[in-house]
């Protein structure tokens, strides 16, 4: 059953509204006549990767790649169209940037350019002013290759894990409030809160909780929110202000909800508080009343058949509309300018999805609008309210052509148990015929939602090479409700496999996919998915492409599952006890669904890619695997990246190993093999 892309159903108490959004309709114009698009382009770097407007609109922070490589910050003087350079880093790239006042921005930095085996960065924090002046670092971002802050830098400015937490609302103030780690006790770190000046770099602390590790404030600059975890309990606490004690709204088991569960969402310029809980089965937006510890019976909003938890939308006075994604993305507005606005836009730019941001102050009439689609990676625009005039600012892959990429659809099928399973298909352009070659491409997580209607490297990469590529979203993925996300517990290899195959057949059942030519793909979790899709359904798929995969179920307590958060302890007590299996009680499960146990049964051709640096999935790990599979099967290829970890870094890297893979796939399952198969 195909679910319509325009299908944004929103629920608002106390009416039921449905938007129809115009999405573009793709003709099928024929093979390009073009030379085929360099592999190049689809695992490069983005060119321009983000914007943000000043509190009153007159100035515009943009980061975008320069000539040597980095990400630099610059600014853009509305009124003149003057730019400005503000950094020229040549060791790391600019990070997440926000806007203090009108005159000074807060930055954070990453390389880009650095494997896992030769990180040296954190986050860091710098402020600069708009015209170069007032620059100060206010947070250390040199660690050691294991994380510890050098001591050296301590009495100067805040530790290599301090983070960002809230810009403040007071207009004319140059302060920020961040948190920091701090050990209340001897046992357990805990995060604190400090007001941050950014002029003088000065700080204090504000807030405090023994084992809090998250927090919210309101938009009057007072910390409200504390929420620490025990175990798999979790504990939120609130406070009116800063003179009051702090008290406990609610304790939530992790793994095993109960009615009246919630997590904090934000609260709005008035005060109100709002939070996400379940309705009808998915995860919906509630006014929760701290004084009487209840929600309001309705919601204020849902996505019928999706969980709405995006951000929200506020300028000084009123939350203004919320993100959603459902079939994909949107945003619902409150506000009727900002509605009207939407409508405006989407007018002149009807073939993506357009997300608007207004000044929070606004003194000029421009907004900033970041459009996107499927077959567009992202550009940015500006608006211009008073003459309705559109001026585009830059793309994130200025080198991908729209017009050549590959049109992508949502999908549901049904499981052989009746659950239905969304999925997104993205079918070649120009060759939207039947019966062609398919990857099947399988998310990682796995416990995170992986399909979503946008541009995606690897699927248009495939695409452009004649590949239909289909996107399960199986159960244990997240984002369309609490049945279907716990469906997938304890079920790898089990029945979370059963869905992947089931998409296939269902493919093949609606003519997209030559049941003779499939292969399977994925990283992490999908590339788990993979060995075990060849291992468990050898006649339907060809062949496999392995990034990063786990191959030994039992070792993932052992090794760092968490990456550099070193959270091998808690995803070994709690999450793999309950998501995965337990070690004990549920050995035999264990050892019959990890693929280092049957690697003897897999014949088929298989590309396996890990990094030497991976905590996730140890090089010794992957190298059993190797070894294991060599004994009977001379069609596999492994390869080892140097200094790269569970997530690749550079582009080379995936230039290589998806080379890697084309060649597999041309040999495998390609348009020669249909020939040499037509002939026999």
């Amino acid at each position: 059953m195909q679910s319509s892309l325009a299908r944004l159903a929103l629920c608002f108490s106390p009416l039921l509204l449905t938007t129809a959004a115009s999405l573009p309709a793709y003709a099928d114009t024929g093979t390009h006549a073009a030379a085929q698009i360099p592999i190049e382009d689809f695992f490069s770097k983005a060119a321009f990767s983000g914007a943000v407007l000043s509190p009153d609109g007159r100035h515009l922070a943009v980061l975008v790649s320069t000539d040597g490589g980095h990400v630099q910050l610059h600014t853009v003087d509305l009124s003149s169209m003057k730019i400005s350079g503000l950094t020229s880093f040549q060791d790391v790239d600019i990070a997440n940037i926000s806007w203090v006042n009108n005159q000074r921005i807060i930055y954070s930095v990453v390389d880009r350019s650095a494997t896992q085996g030769d990180v040296r960065y954190g986050s860091g924090l710098y402020a600069i002013n708009v015209d170069g002046s007032g620059y100060r670092q206010l947070a250390n971002s040199l660690r050691t290759p294991k994380g510890i802050v050098e001591s050296r830098f301590r009495s100067a400015i805040l530790g290599a894990d301090t983070q960002l937490l809230q810009i403040s609302n007071n207009a004319n103030s140059n302060d920020v409030f961040v948190t920091e780690t701090i050990y209340m006790d001897a046992r357990k770190p805990s995060r604190v809160v400090l007001r941050l000046d950014t002029v003088t770099g000065v700080s204090k602390r504000i807030a405090a909780y023994s084992d809090a590790e998250e927090w919210m404030m309101d938009r009057q600059d007072e910390v409200r929110i504390a929420i620490s975890h025990k175990g798999a309990k979790q504990t939120i606490y609130y406070r009116d202000s800063a003179d009051t004690p702090w008290r406990t709204l609610r304790e939530n088991n992790i793994y095993r909800p109960a009615p009246g569960d919630f997590t904090p969402a934000f609260f709005d310029a008035r005060g109100n508080f709002y939070v996400h809980a379940e309705y009808r089965g998915v995860k919906a937006l509630y006014l929760y009343d701290v004084k009487t510890g209840s929600m309001e019976a309705t919601p204020l909003a849902s996505t019928p058949g999706y969980d709405l938890d995006n951000g929200s939308i506020h300028n000084d006075h009123k939350l203004l509309g919320l993100r959603f994604e459902t079939d994909a993305a949107g945003t619902i507005w409150f506000d009727k300018e900002m509605a009207g606005l939407q409508e405006k836009v989407d007018a002149l730019l009807p073939a993506t999805i357009n997300k608007l941001s207004a000044p929070a102050r606004p003194q000029t009439p421009f907004v900033l609008v970041q459009a996107a689609s499927d077959v567009e990676p992202g550009k940015a625009l500006l608006y211009n309210k008073e003459t309705g005039e559109l001026t585009p600012l830059g793309g994130m892959h200025p080198a991908i052509d729209p017009q050549r990429m590959s049109p992508k659809i949502m999908v549901r099928y049904q499981a052989r148990d009746g659950l239905e399973i969304p999925a997104y298909l993205t079918l070649p352009k120009g060759k939207e015929g039947k019966n062609l070659p398919m990857v099947v491409m399988v998310h990682g997580g796995p416990w995170v939602r992986g399909g979503h209607w946008e541009w995606q490297r690897e699927a248009q990469f495939l695409a452009s090479r004649g590949y239909a590529v289909l996107e399960p979203d199986y159960r244990g993925s997240t984002g369309y409700g609490a049945a279907h996300h716990k469906a997938g517990w304890k079920q790898w290899g089990l029945k979370m496999q059963d869905d992947i195959a089931d998409g296939t057949h269902w493919a093949i059942a609606q003519g997209y996919a030559d049941p003779q030519r499939i292969c399977i793909a994925g990283a992490s979790y999908g590339g788990y998915s993979t060995l075990m899709g060849l291992l468990n359904d050898p006649g339907l798929y060809k062949c496999g492409i392995n990034q990063a995969g786990v191959t030994d179920i039992n070792m993932m307590g052992k090794a760092y599952w968490g990456g550099d958060s070193g959270l091998g302890t808690w995803f070994n007590r709690y999450t793999m006890n309950d998501m995965l299996g337990n070690a004990v009680a549920d050995a035999a499960q264990l050892k019959a669904t990890s693929p280092i146990e049957h690697a003897a049964r897999i014949t088929q051709p298989v590309l396996l890619g890990y990094g030497s640096a991976d905590q996730r999935v140890p090089i010794g790990q992957s190298s059993a695997f190797r070894d294991a599979v060599q004994k009977n099967n001379p069609q596999l290829e492994w390869v080892a990246y140097e200094a790269e970890g569970h997530r690749w870094t550079l582009p080379k890297t995936s230039v290589d190993f998806w080379r890697r893979a084309e060649k597999l796939l041309a040999r495998s399952i390609g348009p020669d093999t249909a020939a040499a198969a037509s002939t026999q």
